[in-house]
């Protein structure tokens, strides 16, 4: 089985670089107010992570946007799986991921917040980021299967769940992961973007917005930051996840 690793990488040198462009154009501004500078914003982080508000927050948002993600994820696998095999499905689905795919965020947030609380805002907002990309994705690693190894399951009468576990499967998987990869940032992007217009109370979200309201700079980089952070944790253990189900199902 073709698994296809990530091979972006971040460089130290480069991280440096920009670490210090940063640092140099907080100097050259020389008001906090308008940039503050990486140790500052680190220092604040810091500050914010030895309190208890800070990992309520994060654990409000974190719960919410993986929420959003996990449901997106199994939606779109078996929205995909039916598109090739019935074409009416996907005809009956295009409209709709065309529409997903095309509509701006924050038309969704302020819709969705017509309907719903703005506690669980989140996790709708997450789910429709990751909803059109993980089933384009997974479609076309179905229709992309090998027709040679479909030919042989027929021809050796290979049962369906197992052709099913060992060929489409297996060449699924690396469209499948590729689809994570992106959608996972997306959801933490817009997931956010939710909260902060929503703002509902103890999310990461609202701290942003009280960031902004009350000019307190390096607050809100210190957020940002984490945001970062929690997105990079959170997409290294999902894929890790997949690259560690990927190794089982070659060794099957």
């Amino acid at each position: 089985m073709i698994w296809m690793k990530g091979k972006e990488k971040i460089r130290i040198w480069a991280a440096v670089f920009w670490l210090c462009v940063w640092q140099a154009g907080s100097m050259a501004l020389g008001q906090k107010i308008l940039l503050v500078s990486p140790v500052l914003a680190v220092r604040r982080l810091l500050e914010l992570a030895i309190t208890a508000p800070f990992w309520q927050s994060v654990g409000f948002s974190l719960l919410r946007v993986a929420a959003g993600f996990l449901a997106a994820a199994i939606l779109g696998v078996l929205l995909a799986a039916l598109a090739v095999r019935f074409i009416r499905v996907e005809e009956l689905l295009s409209p709709l991921m065309l529409a997903i795919k095309t509509t701006p965020v924050a038309s969704f947030i302020i819709l969705l917040l017509i309907w719903i609380s703005s506690r669980n805002l989140s996790v709708y907002i997450s789910f429709l980021m990751v909803l059109p990309v993980i089933y384009t994705n997974v479609r076309d690693g179905i229709r992309a299967t090998d027709q040679k190894l479909l030919e042989m399951a027929r021809v050796f009468r290979v049962p369906a769940g197992r052709a099913a576990r060992y060929i489409y499967l297996s060449q699924a998987l690396p469209y499948f992961r590729a689809a994570c990869s992106v959608a996972l940032g997306l959801c933490w992007k817009a997931g956010v973007a939710a909260e902060v217009i929503g703002i509902p109370q103890g999310s990461i979200g609202e701290m942003l917005y009280n960031a902004k309201i009350y000019l307190n700079t390096p607050d809100l980089f210190a957020w940002t930051l984490t945001i970062i952070l929690l997105s990079l944790a959170f997409e290294r253990l999902v894929l890790a996840g997949l690259d560690w189900g990927a190794k089982r199902l070659e060794r099957m």
